[in-house]
Formats: C-alpha cells, sequence, structure tokens
C-alpha cells in the first residue's frame, strides 16, 4: 500500500507539472516562435520614416482671464492654457508652446513657425482681441495647406464655434443649447465616411460604445444645429458633419466636424477632459472614456509628424511650455484642476 500511495502521488506531481507546463508554454516569446533562427542573431531595427517629423510641437492658444471661478490671478490682461490641454498634447508625443494670445502680432506669428499644429481651447471669449487673434492664426493655417505644408488644427468647444463664426463670415450663426457639464453619446450621420478622420483609428467595439455610452462630456451653452450648418454655403462647403448630439432639451447640434480639404477637426465636445480633468463628477473616466482622449490626441500629433517644420532647437527651447509654472485651480473641487498662466 505505501508504494501505490507514492506512485499515485507521484502521478499526481507529473499531472500537475504537465498542466503548468503546457499553461506557460500559451505565451511565447518572439525567439521561441521561430525556432529554426538562432536565438543569437541580430536584430535589425527599420528606420525612421524620412518624410515624418519625430518631434512634433503643438501650438495651444491662451485664453483671456485665469481660467478660474475665484482669483488666482490679479494681472491686467493675464491670460490662461488649461494644463488638460498641455496633458493631452503631451500623451500623444508632441511638446506644446503656447500662443500667448495677446503677445505682440510679429511675436506671436513667429511662434507659428516653431510648431506644427495648432490647439484652439475651450472657453468663454467671442469677441475682441482673443477672436480676432484666432482669425489670424486660422488664416495662416490654411494659408500653410495651401502652400502644400501639412499643418493640422484641433478647435476644442469655444474653438469650434469661432471657427464656426469665421468661416460663416456670420458672428450671429451660433444658436443655443442647453448642454452645460453633461456626459453624452455620440451618434454618427448617415453614410458618415470615417476614412482620414480622427475616428479612423478607433477599434470597431469602441465606435459602437461612443453610440450607446456617455462616453464624451460637453459643456457648453452655444453650438450649431446640423440644418444651420447645411443651410450655409460657406460652413457646408467647407466642414463634413461626422456627428451629432442632443441637448437636455433633445435639440440636435453638430458635435464634430472636419475639413473637406484641410486637416482641421472641430469639436464640440471635449476629448482632453475624459483623461485629465477632475472637477465635475460627471466627467466620463471609464477606461473606455480613457481610450477616446489617447485615440483622438494620437490622431492630431500623428497628422503633426507630416508637418514641414523643423524649428531652430534653441528658440524652441526658450518658448516651450516647460518655461512656466502651472498653478493649482481645483482647491474648489470645480473648474480646471490645473492652469498655466500668463501675465
Amino acid at each position: 500500500m505505501p508504494n501505490d500511495g507514492v506512485s499515485v502521488l507521484f502521478l499526481i506531481v507529473v499531472f500537475q507539472c504537465l498542466l503548468s507546463a503546457k499553461a506557460h508554454s500559451a505565451i511565447l516569446l518572439p525567439s521561441q516562435l521561430n525556432r529554426d533562427s538562432p536565438i543569437s542573431s541580430p536584430v535589425s531595427c527599420p528606420a525612421p520614416d524620412p518624410n515624418l517629423y519625430y518631434q512634433p510641437v503643438i501650438g495651444i492658444v491662451s485664453h483671456p482671464g485665469d481660467g478660474a471661478s475665484g482669483r488666482l490671478s490679479n494681472a491686467t490682461g493675464g491670460s490662461y492654457i488649461a494644463a488638460s490641454y498641455v496633458k493631452f498634447v503631451e500623451a500623444a508625443g508632441a511638446r506644446v508652446v503656447p500662443l500667448i494670445y495677446n503677445e505682440p502680432p510679429e511675436k506671436l506669428l513667429k511662434k507659428l513657425e516653431l510648431v506644427n499644429g495648432v490647439l484652439f481651447t475651450g472657453g468663454w471669449a467671442k469677441s475682441g482681441l482673443y477672436f480676432e487673434t484666432i482669425g489670424k492664426i486660422f488664416e495662416k493655417i490654411l494659408e500653410k495647406n495651401d502652400a502644400g505644408h501639412h499643418f493640422p488644427l484641433y478647435a476644442v468647444c469655444l474653438g469650434f464655434e469661432l471657427l464656426s463664426m469665421i468661416v460663416s463670415k456670420d458672428n450671429n450663426i451660433l444658436e443655443d443649447f442647453s448642454a452645460l457639464n453633461q456626459a453624452r453619446t455620440l451618434q454618427f450621420v448617415e453614410n458618415a465616411s470615417i476614412e482620414g478622420t480622427v475616428f479612423q483609428r478607433f477599434p470597431p467595439d469602441l465606435l459602437k460604445k461612443l453610440n450607446t455610452d456617455c462616453l464624451v462630456m460637453q459643456n457648453h451653452r452655444y453650438g450649431i444645429s446640423p440644418r444651420k450648418l447645411l443651410d450655409n454655403q460657406k460652413l457646408s462647403s467647407f466642414f463634413e458633419i461626422l456627428t451629432t448630439c442632443k441637448d437636455e432639451d433633445d435639440k440636435v447640434y453638430v458635435s464634430t466636424v472636419r475639413s473637406r480639404n484641410y486637416p482641421v477637426t472641430g469639436f464640440q465636445w471635449h476629448p482632453e477632459k475624459n483623461a485629465f480633468e477632475w472637477g465635475s463628477s460627471r466627467i466620463p473616466h471609464t477606461e473606455d472614456a480613457i481610450q477616446i482622449t489617447q485615440y483622438v490626441a494620437n490622431f492630431l500629433v500623428s497628422e503633426a509628424r507630416k508637418s514641414l517644420n523643423r524649428p531652430d532647437a534653441q528658440e524652441l527651447r526658450d518658448s516651450l511650455i516647460y518655461n512656466y509654472i502651472p498653478t493649482y485651480g481645483g482647491k474648489a473641487g470645480k473648474g480646471y484642476d490645473e492652469v498655466y498662466i500668463f501675465e
């Protein structure tokens, strides 16, 4: 009997070892997949694409004020960039140069030669110097692209609203919507093609969830309806509508557009907030929501890599956002968590 017991125990141990070996063999290293290749064979890495720039820089235009409900700065003429936009760009592998909206025009335009793309942020300002500055930068972006220089633009929330005003040449084209502080789905328009758009790289399952789950953050009181955009010949010839949303009153507004002829994408929603803002409990922070932030950021930076700009290294270092220190503005538990203030 003792011998039989030892034999049974031995068989159990052997069986467990075989199961363990089988489980571990399910995951193989690359060298294990190709048994014919010697483990010590030299590694050949493909050369980087010479047509792409792997140190892209995005210019972000500052917005009037200090970005806080309470004062963070007493500076007259101060402006800010929410740090979430900076992190959004950096997470995709690019650096940031602040384009301070009320700098001397010659200095601002010179900074455009240091960047490979531009981002217009959300906010409230729709007139005065800020509106004029956005218009001038937009004009330069179109000029660069018309000259064969691939130069992308992202316009988020207010940024898209300003483009609607500028392209239509109608400062009263925006409509009222009730879409403050709410997460929503995105509804793709019928027959919309996502090829070459910000949505092209999204996995199919994530595209489906955009239609069914509230994964994008809305925070605006103005926008434009699909009918009004399509009825305006200047807007409809410039923009193609990709998605729409409904506000609290079930009114439909345009939520994502792309330019028909330029690398310009407009968002009425906030792709940067999911991963980098915490002031509102309604901002979606699920894994799917975070992936949306990443895919949207990756598309902007992938477009910026196509840019021909190769800035002077020292001029660039002198202008980078790293020369500024962000200010914590989220102690009240609302608004932006961090802002860069330019005084």
